[in-house]
C-alpha cells in the first residue's frame, strides 16, 4: 500500500479510482465492509483502490474539548487498512483550514486533482457526514455522483447481537473491560500500540524491568494486570534478542494504572509491560500489545517487597495461561 498526502501524488496512469472515505478508528467490521467493497469495485473495473482517511480525529480541529479516546494509534490503523488489500491511502492532515471546506468543494477538488483519471465509485457508511459543519452526506454524494459520473455506496452498519457496530460502542466496551466483545467487533484480537518511552526504573529495581508505552490519547481498559503478547516493531532496532523469531509476539505481563503502592502524591497513568524471556533496548520503538486475559485488579500493597512477590506470581500465572 502506497501512502500519499495529496491527491495529485496518486498518478494512476489513466486508471479509474475507487474510493473509501472515513476516519476508520479501529477499522472495525463496519469499516472493513466499506473498504472491502471498494477493493471489490476496483478489481472489477481494473481501477485503483484508494482509501481516504485523516491523521487525527476531526474534533481535534473543530471541537478540541470533545475529542474521543482513540481505539487505534495511527500506525495501527494504517497497518490494518493495508491488510485489506488496498492499493493506496491518501492521508489528509486534518486542521482548521481543511475543516472549513464544504463537502461539495472537497469532492470536486478531489475529482479534479486526480487528473486524467476518473472516480469510478465512492463507498462510505450510510450515516457518513463530511465537510464544513458536517454539511455533506450520502445524498450529496449521490447528487455529485450523478453530475461527475461516479457510483455511490452508502453501506448500512454491521450489527452484532442486535446492535450496530460503531467506534463509540467499541470505546464503551473497552472502558467496561469487555475485551471479548471488543475483539468480536474489531474482527481481530484487541490491541493497543505506542512508542516505548523512558520510565522511572522502578520495575528494574524490583527485578521486573518494564517497557513503558506512550498511550496518550488512546482508549484504555480498566486498571489492572493483564496477560498479553507484545509485538515489537524492530524496523530501527539492532541487537534485540527474544526466545524465538524477532517478529514473533513475545509473552508479557501488562500493568495499566496509577501504581498506588509507590505513594506518589501526583500519580500518572502508566501502561507498562514486562516482556518474558526478552533482552534488549526498546526505547523509541513501537510496541503493540495484544490482550489476553486479565489477571487481577490494580491494588495497593503494604511494601515494595509485597509488590515484588505479587508480580512474581503474576508472571508465573501468565506463563501457565500461555
Amino acid at each position: 500500500m502506497t501512502i500519499i498526502h495529496t491527491a495529485d501524488e496518486l498518478k494512476p496512469s489513466g486508471r479509474k479510482v475507487c474510493l473509501a472515505i472515513g476516519f476508520f478508528d479501529g477499522v472495525h467490521l463496519g469499516h472493513q465492509q466499506i473498504i472491502r467493497q471498494t477493493v471489490t469495485d476496483a478489481r472489477r473495473h481494473e481501477a485503483v483502490a484508494l482509501v481516504i482517511t485523516f491523521d487525527r480525529h476531526p474534533n481535534t480541529a473543530v471541537a478540541p474539548h470533545r475529542v474521543p479516546p482513540l481505539i487505534y494509534s495511527l500506525s495501527q490503523k494504517l497497518r490494518t487498512i493495508e491488510s485489506l488489500g488496498v492499493d493506496s491511502l491518501l492521508l489528509i492532515h486534518f486542521d482548521k483550514a481543511f475543516s472549513e471546506h464544504t463537502g461539495e468543494a472537497f469532492i470536486r477538488a478531489l475529482a479534479r486533482n486526480l487528473g486524467s483519471s476518473t472516480v469510478q465509485s465512492i463507498c462510505v457508511g450510510a450515516n457518513f457526514v463530511f465537510g464544513h459543519k458536517r454539511g455533506g452526506n450520502v445524498e450529496l454524494l449521490k447528487k455529485l455522483g450523478a453530475a461527475l459520473k461516479f457510483a455511490v455506496h452508502g453501506l448500512a452498519a454491521v450489527s452484532l447481537d442486535g446492535r450496530a457496530v460503531s467506534s463509540t460502542r467499541i470505546r464503551e466496551a473497552i472502558a467496561h473491560g469487555d475485551l471479548d466483545a471488543v475483539s468480536q467487533m474489531l474482527g481481530r484480537a484487541y490491541s493497543i500500540a505506542g512508542t516505548v518511552v523512558r520510565g522511572d526504573g522502578v520495575g528494574r529495581q524490583l527485578g521486573f524491568p518494564t517497557a513503558n508505552l506512550d498511550a496518550t490519547g488512546l482508549a484504555l481498559p480498566p486498571h489492572g494486570v493483564y496477560a498479553v503478547h507484545a509485538e515489537i516493531n524492530l524496523a530501527r532496532g539492532a541487537g534485540l534478542r527474544a526466545h524465538g523469531a524477532e517478529r514473533s509476539p513475545v509473552r508479557a505481563v501488562l500493568n495499566i494504572g496509577l501504581r498506588p503502592t509507590l505513594q506518589n502524591p501526583a500519580p500518572q497513568m502508566r501502561v507498562e509491560a514486562h516482556l518474558l524471556d526478552f533482552e534488549g533496548d526498546l526505547y523509541g520503538h513501537e510496541l503493540e500489545i495484544i490482550f489476553g486475559e486479565k489477571l487481577r485488579d490494580e491494588r495497593k500493597f503494604g511494601s515494595l517487597a509485597e509488590l515484588r512477590e505479587q508480580i512474581a506470581r503474576d508472571v508465573e500465572r501468565a506463563r501457565g495461561m500461555f
